[in-house]
């Protein structure tokens, strides 16, 4: 961890998204502050951007949308648009792909609860996160989404 992305003292770091990275893409939220007991991270998406699709073998998800517009596409199908302000919890399994299909940044804060038996947080990118194609059986593991543009 640099020195510039947190203020620490004895038990309590603090630090911003801003510290901690800058323009698209993840920030590391869970180890610029030293988050032992849980995943938190946070995702900027650029406008017309969207994340690759993937689902976790245990870690259920919950998104806290900061900044912006973002529409949830479900492996059913399924999709949910939630403004800044809004929270949405995701079952581990269910696949899940992140789209900004607006012209303005979003920022999203991912909370994570770590699997029992590791303790650690987990996921599986889905054959659409690799090809931009339809989900399939094949999968990989994938320690943080994967921005790519929309078509």
């Amino acid at each position: 961890m640099e020195e510039s992305e947190a203020t620490t003292g004895k038990g309590w770091a603090a630090s911003s998204l801003d510290r901690i990275g800058e323009g698209p893409g993840f920030r590391k939220v869970r180890h610029a502050i030293d988050v032992k007991e849980m995943g938190v991270n946070a995702i900027v998406l650029p406008p017309r951007y969207q994340a690759g699709s993937h689902f976790h073998e245990c870690q259920e998800e919950v998104y806290f949308v900061h900044e912006g517009e973002v529409t949830f596409v479900f492996g059913d199908g399924e999709t949910t648009t939630v403004e800044a302000g809004g929270v949405v919890r995701v079952d581990a399994a269910t696949h899940r792909q992140l789209r900004n299909e607006t012209a303005e940044p979003v920022t999203i804060e991912v909370f994570a609860s770590p699997c029992a038996s590791t303790r650690e947080t987990d996921g599986c990118a889905t054959n659409a996160s690799m090809t931009g194609g339809a989900s399939g059986p094949a999968t990989r593991r994938a320690t943080s989404p994967i921005v790519s543009f929309m078509r």
